[in-house]
């Protein structure tokens, strides 16, 4: 016997069970996402490699360990499995031609990659919904972005989410921000661990965001961006803030939210809970002005978000959300020739007229498949066997009563088959009172 093959670590399958939780998400993100007005947009799973170390920085931890790249063996190209959706996103928005009359609000979903170490929540296939508002300029989008994410949380049930920001200030102000840092820690050198050392040069900001304990003192005490940031930043986030109070949405202002691609600036903002282990950020986003213009387009303002679906499906679950199995309303029960060709035809008839039904394909006693009818939630079986086939007519059975007592079954004929299982599953009534 053949060995088994098995998945790549860290890229799952999703099952059935868990799919309908997945598709359950995935339609209550659409209508909230059309609530507020966004189209989607989808983009390829590959793109050229510069895309991504020209958008999120050459010397970032996704760019520098953990993107999928190869080379094309048919012309020498270099490719990435995308780490991530916006650059794709600014991207198709630029080749496209998309803010020629008017700004852009965008949503997608869907597989992202990266070769990180496999753990609950993250995975280096996993999925993400992005959403991205392009030619905006003012506090508004940020705080609408927030706003959006706050309802589908209350839309969900979710427990234990918590929002916190921060400003990055424009480029500018990073740059005299990073000096500050190089000098600082330099002076301090001998307590950084080796990949402090390694980004002390080359992206500073990110020692901010380390997670090693030994340097927490460290780095509370280093140099704040909040001090460098002009007037008009700060009132840019003063703007943002005074909205989220309005709307009353609580936050907290934490000056080490840095994130972790190049290309933010002024707003950053976290989704985080404690219900998830090290895993605790849902939701990240924040606004990117320069990436339009990085990126080879007319510079202009933008700001956008990600979703991490996997961490989400596991928060709502802990908060008590649960997958709702889809039932056909009914189960096709057949045994004989003539009775199988027959099913097929009704089954189609009613598919026609939009009931969702399973019909019994393998065989089987009449008992063996009423049993899979009444285990696979169905409101209705229907019975055709030779009797039935040779009088063009149908037993249909209920399936489910309030009593729990056995349903009642009868006969009708095939001809009016569709309009009886309406009348019996929605309680119409002819105009006589029957049914």
């Amino acid at each position: 016997m053949s060995q088994l093959i098995h998945a790549v670590r860290g890229m799952n399958d999703i099952l059935p069970d868990e799919a309908e939780l997945w598709e359950q998400f995935e339609d209550a993100t659409r209508e909230w996402l059309r609530a507020y007005g966004y189209r989607p947009i989808r983009m390829p799973l590959v793109e050229p490699t510069p895309l991504f170390s020209r958008a999120i920085g050459e010397v970032t931890d996704i760019v520098e360990k953990e993107m999928y790249s190869f080379e094309d063996a048919l012309n020498g190209e270099h490719l990435t499995l995308r780490p991530e959706g916006t650059a794709s996103c600014v991207r198709a928005v630029l080749e496209h031609n998309l803010l020629y009359n008017a700004p852009q609000r965008l949503y997608y979903s869907g597989p992202m990659f990266r070769h990180e170490r496999p753990q609950k929540g993250r995975y280096r296939q996993f999925h993400q919904i992005g959403v991205e508002a392009l030619g905006f300029a003012g506090p508004d989008i940020d705080a609408e972005h927030m706003m959006m994410c706050q309802r589908l949380w209350d839309d969900l049930g979710l427990e234990g989410v918590a929002l916190e920001i921060n400003s990055l200030g424009s480029p500018e102000e990073r740059g005299q921000h990073r000096a500050a840092l190089i000098a600082y820690f330099e002076k301090h050198e001998a307590l950084l661990d080796a990949d402090a050392k390694r980004r002390l040069h080359s992206n500073p900001l990110r020692i901010l965001d380390t997670k090693n304990p030994d340097m927490q003192e460290l780095v509370e005490a280093a140099p704040r961006l909040d001090a460098f940031i002009g007037d008009a930043s700060r009132a840019h986030f003063e703007g943002v803030q005074a909205l989220l109070r309005d709307a009353g949405i609580p936050f907290r202002l934490n000056h080490r939210l840095v994130r972790g691609l190049d290309y933010y600036n002024l707003t950053v903002f976290e989704w985080v809970t404690d219900r998830l282990g090290a895993q605790g950020t849902i939701c990240a986003g924040g606004r990117y002005d320069g990436l339009v213009g990085q990126l080879g387009g007319k510079p202009a303002p933008a700001c956008g978000f990600a979703i991490g679906i996997e961490r989400v499906l596991l928060l709502w679950q802990a908060s008590g959300g649960q997958t709702e199995r889809p039932a056909p309303d009914i189960y096709i029960v057949h045994q004989g020739e003539a009775a199988q060709r027959m099913a097929f035809r009704v089954a189609e008839a009613l598919r026609g007229d939009g009931f969702p039904l399973t019909l019994h394909c393998g065989g089987g006693s009449f008992k063996s498949q009423m049993k899979k009818a009444d285990g696979c939630g169905a409101q209705l079986a229907l019975i055709i066997g030779d009797d039935e086939a040779q009088a063009d007519e149908v037993t249909i059975k209920r399936l489910r009563t309030e009593d729990g007592q056995p349903g009642e079954q009868w006969r009708v004929a095939a001809d009016t088959l569709s309009e009886t299982i309406a009348r019996t599953l929605y309680d119409l009534e002819d105009d006589d009172g029957s049914i």
